[in-house]
């Protein structure tokens, strides 16, 4: 049986629905992310497993308890707020103590728990600064800290990291993986950045109006996502609408003028589908070759990458090549693209439509 399992949860404000039908099951020490853009009810499920939300219909059980009416303080479960809610007249070790004095800890055992915590998230030496004394990600290491010190069974982060600068939030991404491995503490966390899922999750819960449209380990996610709205919020891509056919050599997909190869046999003959190439899959060859010529319309510096947008027979096209030091392209040079087959993806022409299993 999974540690933390949702049944059917639905959340309504009113008429309004919020959460609908929403199943999800969570093992024992596994770090998942609710992934999706504004108001497609991450925060809402993440607050109601948290208590903090009234859950209209269904049933959320964490380790067989069936805790879907419980008080949130009768929960333990531990919490990260996006404003890391410190607070301000208390020092760093005060504020990571808090928690057990509410619980009645013994004071030895307070004292000894507070430091091991501080140590986890490399602050043992700041525990008597307060929190104005500290930087953003000091600050969110602490409130780490305060709510791993209670050891809680599951942890829930509400888009942590969102007041990070860039660089320090990619640091603080591999951070607070590092210690959810360590301590092993089954962990949720919103979050709208896909990077930041892709990065530290064992799985990722792409989330769309209210409810789930496919939950996978994050490679399976960015390689095979279940529709087009995952496809091009998780990562780019270039979505190309085809025919699936069948002749005397078998299925393959007509693009335009092109006839490719069917990456597997998940649509039958006649249907409707969008072919998928993630930018970073095209490639640059010289004019006249590769399988569609292309001319830049526009290119953009990336640091590590070039972007160019292409026009092209198929129609326009991103392309990301790596930054290896010679010259980039022109607007208005002219190029060859091409691609490897096993770069194709199919996904289905209704936008609305996913499947639970990988796509081809």
């Amino acid at each position: 049986m999974s540690f933390l399992q949702l049944h059917e949860v639905c959340k309504n404000y009113g008429a309004t629905p919020a959460v609908s039908s929403l199943n999800l099951s969570v093992d024992k020490g596994e770090f998942i992310s609710l992934l999706g853009p504004s108001g497609c009810g991450k925060t809402t499920t993440l607050q109601m497993i948290a208590g903090i939300e009234a859950v209209t219909a269904g049933r959320i059980v964490l380790d067989g308890q069936d805790i879907t009416h419980t008080k949130t303080h009768q929960r333990g479960l531990g919490i990260v707020f996006q404003t890391y809610a410190l607070f301000p007249h208390m020092t760093v070790a005060d504020n990571v103590s808090f928690g057990l004095e509410m619980r009645r800890c013994p004071v030895a055992e307070r004292r000894e728990r507070v430091q091991a915590a501080l140590a986890l998230v490399h602050l043992d030496q700041h525990g008597q600064r307060y929190p104005r004394e500290l930087s953003g990600g000091q600050r969110q290491r602490v409130a780490l800290a305060r709510a791993l010190v209670i050891e809680p069974p599951v942890l829930l982060l509400d888009e942590p990291l969102s007041n990070l600068d860039a660089k320090l939030r990619e640091e603080m991404q591999f951070e607070l993986r590092r210690i959810q491995r360590r301590v092993g503490t089954t962990t949720v966390m919103v979050t709208h950045d896909q990077s930041e899922a892709l990065s530290v999750s064992d799985r990722v819960v792409v989330m769309e109006a209210g409810r789930i449209t496919q939950v996978a380990d994050p490679l399976a996610v960015y390689e095979h996502p279940g529709n087009r709205f995952i496809a091009t919020f998780v990562g780019k891509a270039n979505l190309l609408p085809g025919t699936v056919l069948e002749d005397e050599a078998g299925l393959a997909v007509q693009v335009g003028a092109l006839r490719l190869p069917l990456p597997g046999p998940v649509f039958a003959a006649g249907s409707a589908v969008l072919i998928g190439l993630r930018p970073e899959k095209l490639q640059l060859r010289p004019a006249g070759q590769g399988r569609v010529p292309g001319r830049v319309e526009e290119c953009f510096f990336l640091g590590s990458q070039w972007l160019y947008r292409l026009a092209t027979p198929l129609g326009e096209l991103m392309l990301l090549a790596p930054n290896d030091g010679s010259a980039a392209l022109n607007v208005g040079s002219e190029a060859g693209v091409d691609w490897p087959d096993h770069a194709l993806r199919l996904l289905p022409a209704d936008s609305h439509s996913a499947r639970a299993g990988a796509l081809a």
